[in-house]
């Protein structure tokens, strides 16, 4: 039988996981980019012959880094915080840890539940509109596109919770070492 806490670091491990493989196809996606936007500037330069289309693609490509790196970004503790407190050495672990939770709990959950929610009808309009580019030889079906918002905020929510877990746990060994 499995116990609770057992469970609980299964799911941060899974959740660690998830994000870590989003984050490679993220990795993937900055090299195409690159290529892309390489590619695109010698056409139009050298060559003057200029794609409409390719330059949305190159918009849609760092958007898709942007809202899919966030995920992964919160894993590795790359996010920007204030760190001038964070980082102080005159904080305990222990203080960290709570700075971590009650960030976590009231900043970064509630964001993401807002923008799940708010961007819900915006991707559900364009996908009913069928929307596409309003400029000639641009890229169609955009509500592809918009659907990722919701999609990496949630992957960030799921991250933010199986970070609340790990400090949790992180917080109850602590507890238990120092009585």
């Amino acid at each position: 039988m499995e116990f609770p806490e057992q469970k609980l670091q299964r799911f941060v491990t899974f959740t660690d996981k998830l994000s870590a493989r989003i984050g490679h196809l993220v990795a993937w996606l900055v090299l195409l980019l690159v290529l892309l936007v390489c590619y695109d500037v010698s056409m139009r330069y050298l060559f003057h012959n200029g794609s409409v289309a390719l330059q949305e693609l190159e918009w849609h490509l760092f958007a898709l880094i942007f809202l899919l790196g966030a995920a992964p970004t919160l894993k590795d503790d790359g996010h920007v915080r204030v760190d001038i407190f964070h980082q102080d050495k005159w904080l305990s672990l222990r203080a960290r840890i709570w700075i971590n939770l009650l960030g976590t709990l009231i900043f970064l959950l509630p964001f993401c539940l807002v923008i799940i929610t708010a961007s819900w009808p915006f991707v559900r309009n364009a996908f009913l509109q069928n929307e596409g580019s309003p400029n000639p030889g641009g890229l169609p079906d955009r509500y592809l596109l918009k659907a990722v918002i919701p999609l990496a905020f949630s992957l960030l929510a799921l991250q933010g919770v199986a970070d609340f877990i790990r400090n949790l746990l992180k917080l109850r060994h602590i507890s238990e070492t120092t009585q």
